[in-house]
Order: structure tokens, then sequence, then C-alpha cells
């Protein structure tokens, strides 16, 4: 790898090295994702008692994880409103925007009354910052993972995209290690009286952190190139549409794609941790830290094989990968609910490890094979919006399907069969996809071919060889 500057129209003065590229998307992903995964912890631990009381646990979990939803409503208006400035004033800006909208957010709900104190106001306050959280994260995943893929090159996307994608376990890693030191350190009544402020406070610290490395990353040269182009085209007298009409227009197709890949992806990631919370705890009657020590361990296995399963997925195709954990997927959800059934620390730690193993090979193709799906113009609206109606579909209604199975049968079979078909919808989505590796970033899909053949588009001379 080496860095050599910008001779391109997307020249900006100086050049940013990819791994420093990577660094700022990877650390301002975990950032994110610890603030939105903070509030899935605590809406499974104490958000059930401290601002939805309740007589049945069950009950107050179940409508903790609704305004646990709420945040994935707003994601797909974050996806479309973030996508739409992303691709016409840049990916920076906006990842910028959207970690300061997070944390700020986040930190928020460390300083909020609870129902004891404020009543009614309590919960609805809450759900206001969730929104806030989800509309922020709705516009995160597709510019984080956009400007490491248009940085790197077309060999080795794979690799370079997953890192940004194991921002997710390991906000969900450092979520859970804060949550697990303090259950260690605290007593219960202490963690619940305001030991649980803490984890939502350190946000304030982490998003400046995030945004120091932010800031100093360059724009995307493949993004500046095909800006000029338009500019250019519009200085012709050409007129272009708005990106999320183009992307309605030209690529239901991929945004279809984009979804079904997400799906059992999704479902699954929050069946294994979120729901597990709830699963060992209520149903198994185990203490918290069993739950949170086995998420952290599996947490901490699935942050380092994400990136090798990117890797791999360079060499053998995005298809294949995703196949060997979406299949997977399907057949461990009933091996998963029988390990976890033993009550063993030992074995339940096995159990959510080997699962986020066969998740994180659904999970490390997934950047770089939906942003191969789309054209530089529409890029950042359309990976938006595949990624983010996939989360208001799949993983936004997981927990409290899980949960409300839970409840009815009384057993997590139903749970199990859940997940093996939200595993089977993803495999028949890539099983009939087109393979994309390889595919060249700055050029053009020729809307009119009925094989959407690509065709030469602007040259972008990127600070960057790898």
């Amino acid at each position: 790898m080496t860095d050599s500057p910008a001779t391109g129209p997307g020249t900006t003065g100086r050049s940013t090295g990819i791994a420093r590229i990577v660094s700022a998307s990877l650390i301002g992903t975990t950032i994110e994702w610890y603030d939105f995964f903070l509030y899935g912890s605590a809406a499974a631990l104490v958000f059930n008692t401290l601002f939805f009381p309740t007589a049945d646990p069950l009950v107050g979990t179940l409508i903790a994880f609704i305004t646990y939803a709420v945040g994935f409503a707003a994601r797909p208006l974050g996806g479309v409103v973030f996508g739409h400035f992303g691709d016409t004033i840049g990916r920076k800006k906006l990842l910028v925007t959207s970690l300061l909208m997070m944390g700020g957010a986040t930190f928020a709900m460390g300083l909020l009354p609870t129902y004891e104190t404020l009543g009614a106001g309590a919960p609805i306050l809450l759900t206001v910052l969730r929104l806030v959280q989800g509309f922020a994260l709705g516009g995160e995943w597709g510019g984080a993972v956009l400007i490491v893929s248009e940085h790197g090159g077309d060999e080795r996307r794979g690799f370079w995209a997953s890192w940004p994608q194991a921002g997710a376990p390991g906000g969900n890693l450092l979520a859970t290690g804060v949550l697990a030191l303090l259950a260690t350190v605290q007593s219960e009544e202490t963690f619940i009286s305001w030991g649980w402020r803490i984890p939502f406070l350190l946000s304030g610290i982490l998003v400046l952190l995030g945004l120091w490395i932010r800031v100093s990353v360059s724009e995307s040269p493949v993004f500046l190139a095909a800006q000029a182009e338009a500019q250019a085209g519009t200085a012709r007298g050409s007129k272009e549409q708005a990106p999320v009409i183009e992307v309605f227009r030209r690529n239901r197709k991929e945004v279809l794609t984009a979804i079904g890949t997400r799906f059992g992806e999704n479902i699954s990631y929050y069946v294994l941790t979120a729901f597990l919370l709830v699963y060992v705890t209520t149903h198994l009657g185990l203490p918290k830290s069993t739950a949170l020590n086995a998420v952290l361990i599996g947490s901490a296995v699935h942050f380092v094989t994400i990136p090798l399963w990117g890797a791999l997925s360079d060499r053998v195709g995005r298809r294949p990968v995703t196949l060997i954990g979406s299949a997977g997927m399907a057949l461990w959800a009933f091996a998963f609910f029988a390990l976890l059934a033993s009550e063993s620390f030992t074995v339940i730690t096995l159990a959510v490890t080997a699962g986020l193993l066969l998740h994180g090979a659904m999970y490390g193709p997934q950047a770089a094979f939906i942003t191969e799906l789309f054209d530089t113009k529409v890029r950042y609206s359309g990976a938006s919006m595949g990624s983010q109606l996939a989360s208001i579909v799949a993983g936004a209604p997981a927990p409290i399907i899980a949960v409300e199975l839970l409840r009815e049968y009384g057993s997590a079979v139903p749970v199990a069969l859940y997940l093996c078909l939200a595993a089977i919808v993803t495999t028949v989505t890539v099983a009939i996809a087109k393979e994309t590796r390889g595919r060249d970033l700055t050029a053009t899909m020729a809307a009119d071919s009925p094989d959407r053949t690509r065709r030469p588009g602007p040259t972008a001379v990127g600070p960057d060889t790898v």
C-alpha cells in the first residue's frame, strides 16, 4: 500500500492514506454503534424498571424494546436525508454530522430523569432521543463504508470496507464491556440507581475523539470526480434528478437485493445479542453477568474475524462467503438455543461466539457488496436506503418478535424457527444475485441495458494505490 498525491479532479491538496481513512471510519462507527447498542443492552437490563415499570418483567422489557425499535424506524429517514446530501455535497461532512447527532443524543440519555421523577414525560423524552439516535445511524453506515470503498482499490475492497463493519461488534464490545464492568464493581441497587448513567455520559468523551479523527480525512476522490462531471453537465444545461428519485427510478432491484442480503444478518445479530440478554436473565434465571460476559467474548472474536471474511470475499467473491454465513445460520439457529439451555457459561459463550462467526460471514462482505450495486452519483442514497429499510423490517422488530414468541409459547423453539426463516431469506436473495467482486466504482451502468452492463464513467485518480 502506497500513498501518492491525488492528481485528478479529486485533488484536495493533501493525501490521506487508506489506513487513516479506515481508522476514521472504524473509530466513528464503533462510537456510533456503542451509543446505539448501549440503549439495547440498557433496555434489556434496566430500562424496563426505570422508564416502563410494570408488574410483569417480560411486559416491561417488551415495551422497552418497542422504544428500542423506534430508533430503527428513524433510520430509513436518516438514510434518505443523509444519502441525498452525501451524494450532492460529499461523504465527509455527513459523517461528522451523524457523529455529533448520535453522541449528543446518547449523552443526553445519561442525564434523563426516570419515570419515578418525571412520570410519563421520562419515557417520552427517552423515545425522542432514541429517534435522534436512529436518524443519525441511518446516515452513518452508508457514508462510513463508502468513503473507505471509494478510497481503496478494486482488488481489496472487501477487506478495507469490512473494517467499518467491525465497528458494530466493536461498539457492542465496548457497550457490553462497560456494562459488565459496572455490574461487577457495583451492587444491583447502585447500578439501577445511578450506575447505568455512566456509559451514556462516557459517550461525550468518545465523540470528541471520533470527531478529532474524522475531520482529518479527505473527501472521496471517486465522489469528487463524479461531482465535477455533474457540475460540468449542469453548465451544459443537463438537469440532474435528486439521488433518491434516481434510486427509485433505476435501482429498485438493487435496493431489494440489499434488503434481502441484510434481512437474515440483521435479525440474527439482534437475536444473538439483545434478545440473548433477556432470554438468559429472564427465562433461564441466570445472572446478568453470564449473558454480558458471553456477548463480550463473542463480540471480541466477531470483531477480529469480520475483516478476515471481507478479505476472503476478495478472493472467492461476495456471494459464496455470504452464503456460508446465511446457510450456516439457518442450521445453527436450533443448536444455539439447545446449547443455551445447558445454563453453562462456557457452553453459552461457545454458542454465542459460533453464531457471531456465522453472522460475520454475512456481515464482512456486505459493505463491499452493497457499495458495488450502485453508481457513484446515487451510491450513498441507494446503499443507505437498502440497508436502513432492511433494518426497519428486520432488525427493529427482531427483539420484540423474539420476546413475544417466548412469552406466548414459553419455549425458544419458535424463536429458533424465526431465526432460521430469516437466514433462508438472505440465502435465497444472495443465491440469485449477481456477483459484484472487482467492480470499478468509477464506472457507471447503462440504465437502458437489460443486463445493466457497465460503461466507462469519470476517471478518478485517488490518493492511494492498494
